[in-house]
């Protein structure tokens, strides 16, 4: 025995036998602990089960955490699961790829960041119920007629001859059939006990898709609430009695009194203010008042940057009084600023774009219009494409009486505008969105050369609008399709109001263009460049995608995927409106989000709306 205990031990032996006398062998885990904090934890009881053995382990970082974190389930986690946790349609990605590992991307987190705007951009508008829309379509369905409204004579009359002239099917769109009786208080369509009030100011949201007539929709009850005060208005009954007496006086022979009438008690206080974010839809506005205007003898204005100040002082102040007035928020301010009575008298306010005029850069100068106006305003309405949320909130913030009247089809782009997609990564593109751009263009030009019209050789123009993110891209874009023969013009905020008034005209007419078409548009060898006679082309930002009735374009092409649905619905609607085709284009490169545009382009074909 004595023999046995002298014997060598080995080190490793011996290095485990001292290490038992420092660390008792309880627990390997709770030793370890104890070892990095550097104090004892009474370890749990081999005998006693823990109070948490039903529940999934939790991580020492997520024990004050009330939602915990999900672990992995290790390599045979899913053979129970009863459905793939995967996403429908992505792509499987490759762990050799830098950008798919936990260590992040390599460009500084520009991935995390696209799939940040695309979230936002998925979740920018406001949800309308479906159960709602097909109540509201089931309300209105009965008004196929202008006639079943309480519209004054020459209005109903104004609508057929000047507004409306040369349609064959007069029929009131959806959101005039919600809108119009609404606003004159009728008890048909759609019913609400808060807007019967008359004491109280009444306010009301038109939201309904592009090109679905909003503007009568408002105009129409407006001008006749005006038309009706006016006739109840004791000081304009006594100035008619005055200016009659005046003409008569002047009609004597040898009259030596004064050749001047007094002004107008509306003189530079109108009763009726149209705000619009540009000087484009000042002028698109004033025209429908002013051709309602002939027949129902009521005088509009029109103020914006397209106006010189002498003309604009002239019309706001000119003896004959002014009843309704159509202007820019900015300018309007500028007026109200040095005559504070301008907006003294207003009755009735029209915000047109709203989610535009509201949006930051507008809020400013609209909210003091509002404020001015508000002691005499009888009506307040809100006109828009889109309901954004950030409008949503505001709207139940500051107004929360307010009547909300939107159609079956808001945020919806109609399925008469059809969506095709070009994959600029792929040949013979190779990421070069310039030439994706032109060569989508040289195929709408070339597909409208076959079908010539009754005088031989003449083809329509096509106009053409192509819509960019960035001002800079395009005067850039512009000058390119230009060196490929192709009629081209840069439109953004820095080019002069009186210049983009001219582009845009003969995008908003409803004449046909014609060309005569050469033989052949491509020249001998060394004697020029192919040009492309039929095709007109605007490159814009947003600035040209709202409200803008561009009733002669049919196609729109994206150069750049919109950051939110609300830029989609706008620059789409530019195309297919008041119930004509039309069809958009958008190019997608290798750092847009093709999933978005993919579900687009679904919704697009199923009709839904997008959220």
């Amino acid at each position: 025995m004595r023999s046995f205990l002298s014997a060598p031990v080995c080190p490793a032996c011996q290095f485990a036998a001292k290490s038992r006398t420092i660390i008792p062998v309880t627990s390997r885990t709770w030793a370890a602990q104890r070892f990095f904090s550097g104090r004892a934890r009474p370890g749990p009881s081999r005998m006693v089960l823990s109070d948490r053995v039903a529940r999934p382990p939790r991580d020492a970082q997520d024990r004050d955490s009330p939602t915990p974190r999900r672990r992995s389930q290790g390599p045979f986690g899913g053979m129970n699961q009863t459905y793939a946790n995967i996403r429908e349609g992505e792509p499987r990605k490759s762990f050799r790829n830098q950008e798919d590992r936990g260590g992040g991307d390599r460009r500084g987190g520009q991935k995390d960041e696209r799939r940040i705007k695309a979230m936002k951009m998925r979740g920018s508008l406001a949800t309308i119920p479906y159960g709602h829309r097909t109540r509201t379509k089931a309300s209105v369905a009965e008004l196929q007629s202008f006639d079943k409204f309480d519209l004054l004579p020459s209005i109903k009359e104004a609508i057929s001859e000047d507004a409306l002239k040369g349609m064959v099917d007069i029929k009131p769109t959806p959101i005039q059939r919600l809108a119009i009786p609404t606003l004159l208080g009728q008890n048909i369509g759609r019913r609400s006990s808060r807007t019967n009030n008359l004491d109280q100011r009444q306010e009301f949201l038109l939201a309904a898709e592009t090109g679905s007539g909003k503007t009568l929709a408002y105009l129409l009850p407006v001008i006749d609430a005006l038309k009706k005060a006016e006739a109840a208005d004791p000081a304009i009954a006594a100035y008619r009695e005055y200016f009659a007496k005046q003409m008569e006086a002047m009609k004597e022979p040898g009259y030596t009194g004064p050749r001047e009438f007094d002004p107008h008690p509306t003189t530079a206080r109108p009763k009726v203010v149209i705000l619009v974010p540009t000087a484009e839809l000042v002028d698109q506005i004033g025209s429908v008042a002013k051709k309602l205007s002939h027949l129902v003898k009521f005088r509009a204005s029109l103020f914006s940057a397209n106006y010189s100040a002498v003309v604009i002082n002239a019309n706001m102040y000119k003896p004959s009084g002014i009843d309704l007035a159509v202007a820019t928020p900015h300018l309007l301010a500028s007026i109200a600023d040095s005559d504070p009575n301008v907006l003294s008298r207003v009755s009735h306010l029209v915000v047109d774009e709203a989610d535009s005029l509201f949006d930051r850069s507008f809020a400013p100068v609209t909210t003091s219009i509002l404020d001015r106006a508000l002691p005499s305003l009888k009506q307040l309405i809100l006109c828009s494409a889109t309901i954004p949320k950030k409008l949503e909130s505001y709207l139940a913030s500051e107004f929360p009486a307010m009547v909300r009247l939107t159609t079956p089809n808001l945020h919806a782009i109609p399925r008469r505008v059809q969506l095709g997609v070009i994959d600029v990564v792929k040949d013979p593109y190779r990421n070069n969105k310039d030439l994706a751009c032109a060569d989508a263009i040289w195929s709408i030009g070339k597909d409208a050369v076959q079908h010539e019209s009754a005088e031989p050789g003449e083809v329509d123009v096509k106009r053409i609008m192509v819509f960019v993110n960035e001002r800079e891209k395009t005067q850039e874009v512009a000058n390119y399709l230009v060196s490929k023969g192709i009629d081209a013009v840069a439109l953004h905020r820095d080019t002069a109001e009186h210049r983009q008034s001219e582009m845009l005209d003969s995008f908003t007419s409803t004449t046909p263009m014609k060309v005569t078409m050469e033989k052949s548009a491509v020249p001998p060898p060394g004697k020029g460049r192919r040009v492309l006679q039929n095709t007109k082309v605007i490159v814009a930002t947003d600035l040209a995608s709202r409200g803008i009735d561009t009733l002669a374009v049919r196609h729109v092409i994206l150069y750049d995927v919109p950051h939110s649905t609300i830029d989609f619905i706008h620059r789409l609607g530019r195309a297919g409106r008041m119930g004509r085709r039309g069809r958009g284009v958008v190019l997608v490169g290798k750092d847009d989000r093709k999933d978005i545009v993919a579900e687009v382009r679904e919704s697009m074909y199923m009709g839904q709306a997008l959220i």
